[in-house]
């Protein structure tokens, strides 16, 4: 069946009964999932359509970049932005790295020409460093308005095959990636070439990579469409953590086809071994019913036979056909697999390869082997190695905005380029030999070598020699997969062993945070590393020597030295709970010598990976038993088995609380450190959002006191203060000190300025977010019943609106009546997000009453050095207008400054100025703000 374009394809599904429904399942682990049918997809994406076109500035043709980790989101606005005549451009995961992740956005803003953005509220911070790029919240748009249908339907007649359809960036975030222009006609023909391969059977596709990734779009989503299949997509991390779910959701739904790279075969190899040897014969498990698998499509790396081999013996048990594994070849250009070894592993024992042959072009798609010494685009002799040359209709036009990649990709008689090597065998099958271009492929994702070693550059790291590294990929011999190796030179003396384990260290973790790999280090001394004239590394030199082995000497000594070294460091358990603590640290991240992790080893140290961090997650929880989550941001910020193990027993309430105000939101940074103040309500939930844009420098909020057990709220404002102003210098002993207050907070960080300056402190920065000097009428205007409403919207418990109309509603109240109606009032989920009982919320509304009692007669006096406002649109019930609330208020901060006060508008209203929806300009306004201040 043929399609004008892929706006067809989903009309035509939609409207078909039974044609098959997409089901996502959440990336928390469970088994819940939800399932939309085609028809659905159809009226989201058409109510996206409405709100895409509604921005100002939107054209048809516009680039969309798509910022998501949901599946159900991605699927959505990709349709949702071709009904509204525009290009969806789904966004890779950003670098972790901050330098790598800044570079890889401006990259991007030129690429597309400033492109629209859209994302979730919660995920904004990520596109921070970077002005072009503005990045507009979902959560904050209407998506419930009903769309033109004649005005779609125009457009969807208007679409042409050879029209731009989606534009995805080419793996390997980081590196400069480009950005592949994929045509209606060429997706349309992909999926049809793909399908005729092998019939499509069974009810369903498998997904687990993200939207960006050209497999999970065409490979599944797509094809699925137009097999009219089933489409089940699920968060990678699930079945990383425990690769036998992948069997579970195979065999839950009937999937007759996903796709698995080398790296996750050998993964469930090792985890169907691991039944064996806890008793359990595989034969006789009886766990799966697999006779729905016909097609395990595996690419992105090379294909290991003996992994092959074995995999589908094991999967043979359960009764999928012997080539159930088919690996393949295909890049983003070409709209994932083109060509595909249906023979697999049978031909491969037969050759005895020990790569899998990649096979033989599907339609739509043909192959030549080219030498351009030799025989200029024409193909080389049956056996020869030679270029990989592709042509046909599945095979992209240009890259976008990219002229000479394009012009340097296609041969003069028009034939793309892959940038691989191989051969063709007496058959035609494809045999892969390497790339003609310094690439790492690391579980299946590309990585520009270059960029790693810029990103271990820029993180100037003491006891490395600056331009003297080099990074490199191999597979070692009965590897699953390659490693990342960097040597490096040393600037440390042989036997300082703590410079070396620092350097070790810290070159680990920038690598783990750009690729999310371990990666192998090697110190070297000068004589291995020798520049060319130009000033380079020579990197296929130095790769061969570490093959011929001329390195084991140095990799064998410096494991042995930073082994000695982490010995001698040991620290032991000092009770039988952190003794359970380290076991199952040593289990899950199967790690070889106990002697070299102990209880104060910070576990980032090691370069875990997001996959083993969850699966550390899971089995703590598991481990010891509890009932309760044990949040992310808790292993993070508590590295090591003797501080989780603390953070733990509060978590579960078997240590005594200690008061600390410090909460360290960012504590990473080599500017001084930005002290915020709570506002009102005494959290410091607020500042969340906003301390995940500020990298360069600490960031700490203070948290009043009160919110837990035995602990007694403040009474009067120069306790507060005399409190912050004591653990602010104990953190940080020496100014120049930067503080800012949200609202109340800013009387707050007022008053500790003045201490601070008192006391011949530096004060750089004082800020104000959206509070006035003089205060007390408000303060008086504010009984328990409207701190309660204000609370129950300041935590997002029901609109301003709402809480405007109960306040009205409740002004004859008893204070326990107020509670009960705004309980009933108050949203479900929010109360359950938060963890909030009546009771709860009456604590917290009392301690935010008694902050705001303290204040009743407050009158500022003296002054400080100067003064940064932050102003937004005050409350109806202090202002009439943004500028009156100015003019006739905030400019009063004047008589309290020694210099001139510096106003700064912002958006949003006084309790969203730091919402999801404006945090991400207000943060640029107050990162300038600082820096004017030069601190």
């Amino acid at each position: 069946m043929s399609f004008q374009n892929l706006l067809v394809l989903l009309e035509d599904v939609a409207t078909e009964p039974d044609s098959g429904q997409i089901l996502c399942y959440p990336d928390d682990g469970s088994t819940e999932r939800q399932s939309w049918p085609y028809s659905h997809l159809l009226i989201e994406a058409r109510r996206v359509s409405c709100a895409v076109r509604s921005r100002a500035g939107m054209a048809p043709g516009s680039n969309v970049l798509l910022y998501f980790t949901s599946h159900w989101d991605n699927i959505v606005w990709f349709w949702g932005v071709l009904l509204a005549g525009c290009i969806p451009v789904i966004s890779t995961a950003l670098p972790s790295s901050d330098s790598l992740r800044k570079a890889h956005l401006k990259h991007l803003a030129r690429t597309l020409m400033s492109p629209f953005c859209f994302t979730r509220a919660n995920l904004i911070h990520e596109l921070d460093g970077q002005n072009v790029i503005d990045p507009v919240p979902i959560d904050s748009l209407d998506l419930k308005g009903e769309p033109d249908a004649s005005l779609i339907q125009d457009l969807v007649k208007g679409v042409g095959l050879a029209e731009t359809a989606a534009i995805l960036l080419t793996s390997g975030s980081t590196g400069r990636c480009k950005a592949v222009c994929l045509s209606h006609g060429q997706i349309l023909a992909a999926a049809a070439g793909k399908l005729s391969v092998l019939p499509p059977a069974g009810k369903s596709f498998l997904n687990w990579v993200g939207l960006d990734h050209v497999a999970a779009l065409v490979e599944v989503h797509i094809q699925a469409m137009l097999a009219r299949k089933d489409q089940i997509h699920v968060p990678a991390s699930s079945l990383l953590s425990n690769p036998t779910v992948f069997l579970d959701l195979i065999d839950r739904h009937r999937v007759s086809r996903t796709f698995a790279p080398n790296f996750f075969l050998a993964k469930l190899r090792t985890a169907l071994r691991h039944a064996e040897t806890k008793g359990e014969k595989v034969d006789d498990l009886g766990r799966w019913d697999l006779s729905c698998l016909t097609c395990i499509n595996s690419g992105g790396e090379a294909n290991l036979t003996r992994i092959c081999d074995e995999v589908s013996g094991l999967l043979v048990r359960y009764g999928t056909p012997k080539n159930v594994i088919i690996p393949g070849f295909g890049m983003t250009e070409t709209c994932a697999g083109a060509i595909f070894n249906v023979t697999c592993p049978q031909y491969d024992r037969e050759h005895q390869l020990e790569y899998a042959s990649v096979g033989r072009c599907m339609s739509g798609i043909a192959m030549r082997i080219t030498n351009d010494r030799l025989y200029p685009n024409a193909p080389v002799p049956t056996g020869e190695i030679g270029s990989l040359e592709l042509t046909g209709s599945v095979v992209f036009k240009q890259y976008l905005n990219n002229h000479k990649a394009t012009m340097d990709s296609f041969t003069s008689d028009g034939w793309f380029r892959t940038g691989d090597r191989g051969f063709l065998d007496p058959n035609g099958y494809l045999h892969l030999t390497g790339r003609t271009k310094e690439t790492l492929i690391v579980n299946g994702i590309k990585y520009d070598p270059h960029m790693i070693e810029t990103a271990v550059e820029e993180a100037n790291i003491p006891g490395v020699k600056p331009s003297f590294n080099c990074c490199f990929s191999y597979l070692a011999p009965g590897a699953q997969t390659e490693d990342i190796y960097l040597v490096y030179l040393p600037t440390y003396a042989t036997e300082d062993l703590p410079a070396r384990v620092r350097a070790t260290d810290a070159i680990s973790k920038v690598i783990m945070m750009a690729t999310g790999a371990r990666p192998q280090v090697i110190p070297l001394d000068e004589s291995h590393l020798q520049k060319s004239s130009l000033g380079k590394l020579p990197r296929a030199q130095i790769k061969a020597s570490y093959e011929r082995g001329e390195y084991s000497a140095y990799e064998s000594f410096n494991r042995e030295r930073i082994q000695f070294f982490r010995k001698s460091m040991h620290t032991p358990p000092r009770n039988d709970y952190e003794k359970e603590l380290l076991a199952t640290f040593i289990d899950s991240l199967a790690l070889s010598d106990e002697d070299e992790f102990h209880v104060q080893t910070p576990i980032l140290d090691l370069g875990i990976t997001s996959v083993e961090l969850i699966k550390l997650k899971k089995d703590l929880e598991a481990s010891l038993g509890l009932q309760q989550e044990i949040p992310i941001i808790t292993l993070i910020t508590n590295q090591t088995v003797r501080d989780l193990g603390i953070a733990l027993q509060r978590l579960q309430g078997s240590s005594p609380h200690v008061y600390n105000p410090v909460v360290i939101l960012q504590s990473e940074g080599s500017k001084a450190p930005l002290w915020l103040v709570h506002p009102g309500v005494g959290e410091v939930l607020v500042f969340l959002n906003l301390a995940k844009f500020i990298k360069d420098r600490p960031v700490y909020a203070l948290r009043a006191r009160g919110f837990n057990e035995g602990e007694h709220p403040f009474t009067n404002i120069p306790e507060v203060v005399a409190t912050y102003h004591r653990v602010i210098k104990e953190k940080q002993p020496n100014g120049p000190y930067a503080l800012a207050g949200y609202s109340y907070g800013s009387m707050l960080a007022f008053e500790i300025s003045k201490v601070l300056e008192a006391n011949q402190d530096q004060v750089a920065f004082t800020g104000s977010f959206n509070l006035p000097p003089h205060i007390k009428t408000r303060m008086q205007q504010l009984d328990f019943k409207e701190c309660l409403l204000h609370l129950a919207y300041f935590l997002d418990l029901m609109t301003e609106q709402r809480a405007r109309e109960l306040a009205t509603q409740l002004h004859k109240s008893s204070r326990e009546e107020a509670l009960q109606v705004v309980m009933q009032n108050a949203s479900i989920d929010r109360l359950a997000e938060l963890a909030l009982s009546e009771r709860n919320l009456d604590a917290w509304a009392s301690l935010a009453f008694g902050l705001q009692s303290m204040a009743v007669d407050y009158d500022p006096s003296g002054s400080i050095l100067g003064l940064d406002c932050f102003y937004c649109e005050p409350l109806a019930v202090v202002a009439s207008s943004k500028q009156q609330w100015l003019e006739d208020h905030l400019r009063k901060w004047s008589d309290f400054t020694r210099s001139e006060v510096r106003f700064h508008p912002v958006s949003g209203s006084h309790y969203t100025m730091l919402s999801s929806e404006h945090v991400f300009a207000f943060q640029k306004i107050l990162r300038q703000a600082l820096e004017r201040r030069r601190i």
